[in-house]
């Protein structure tokens, strides 16, 4: 089969098209034909080196989600049966999604609702059930409490504002880089959309909430945005840090830490989010969380926005893109 692998961490230039032998299903795996392969950020971690909590295998494919078909069951596997349309987690070991073929364990697989094309089903679960976990149970957003959402127009960000707004958050406040990225966080249903590349974002974010500041915030970037992104919180305030964009950690200075714990201490949270341990130490609230997403998908309620598909051979072009915060929404893989 085609696959995109990569025998060194760097540039997307180390990732190259390869013909390697088909996978087979063993003991309680699924093997998938893939239709789409989802492209995420920690993808493009992984391929750069970047601290990840699961060691990178060389060779390696990437890619930790498809939606595709079950071509085959293995032993101990009783469904979904040969032919179901499905979207599934992969990639625990060196065969990841980048390829015509994805092994996928049983539990994670899930039949695609009607209605849902494979591209969207494709990008589901690490950008909306990551979404999901964050607000409904790391920072237990509940109706009427306010609430930051950085990138809001891309993966994770898009489905955040949407899942914000239906558990009855508010104001929901975007911030997204350029115009037409605020026209879509807008969109999809944000009260307020700042420039959060604007010097005065903070500032602004505390004005939006008549200066006392918000009750949840989510920060992705790294660098001094850690220590903004905490200035925006109200008393009691809960921020979940889910990754580092510019590759930068996050920093706190004395200036930071002091009004956090000590001036006195307004009752503030940082929180670190990683999907991974979910599954392994709160399946049944990951499980949950995922039934109520695919729900909120199936029903409408719910926008999954592709925003470009590439030929798998052009993986290296995508993840530029990514990288550089050229996109939005999702993006995903043809083999």
């Amino acid at each position: 089969m085609k696959a995109i692998q990569m025998t060194e961490q760097g540039g997307p230039e180390v990732l190259e098209l390869v013909e390697v032998p088909d996978p087979v299903a063993g003991p309680g795996q699924v093997l998938i034909r893939v239709t789409a392969a989802s492209v995420n950020f920690s993808d493009v971690m992984r391929r750069r080196g970047d601290d990840y909590p699961v060691p990178t295998p060389s060779p390696f494919t990437p890619g930790a989600e498809v939606a595709g078909t079950v071509a085959a069951l293995g032993e101990g596997v009783d469904g979904p049966a040969v032919g179901t349309r499905v979207f599934a987690l992969v990639g625990a070991d060196a065969s990841g999604g980048y390829a015509e073929l994805a092994l996928a364990h049983a539990p994670s697989v899930i039949p695609v609702p009607a209605g849902l094309d494979d591209d969207a089903a494709a990008g589901i679960v690490v950008a909306g059930l990551g979404a999901t976990l964050m607000l409904t149970q790391s920072l237990s957003l509940t109706s009427g409490q306010s609430v930051f959402i950085p990138a809001a127009a891309g993966g994770v960000g898009g489905y955040a504002v949407q899942i914000a707004k239906l558990l009855g958050a508010g104001p929901v406040i975007a911030g997204a880089s350029t115009a037409a990225k605020r026209e879509i966080a807008a969109a999809l249903g944000a009260d307020h959309v700042i420039d959060y590349t604007a010097a005065d974002w903070a500032e602004q974010v505390r004005e939006l909430t008549g200066g006392s500041g918000v009750d949840a915030a989510l920060e992705m970037t790294g660098g001094a945005r850690l220590a903004q992104t905490l200035s925006t919180l109200a008393p009691f305030g809960k921020m979940v840090v889910y990754g580092s964009v510019s590759g930068e950690v996050g920093t706190l200075d004395e200036q930071a830490i002091k009004p956090w714990l000590y001036d006195p201490a307004p009752n503030q949270s940082v929180l670190g989010f990683n999907l991974g341990p979910w599954f392994a130490s709160r399946l049944p609230v990951a499980g949950a969380a995922l039934q109520q997403l695919v729900g909120w998908v199936a029903s409408g309620q719910l926008q999954v926005t592709v925003s470009q598909a590439f030929p798998l051979a052009e993986a290296a072009e995508a993840h530029r893109l990514l990288e550089k915060g050229a996109t939005t929404g999702k993006l995903v893989l043809k083999p």
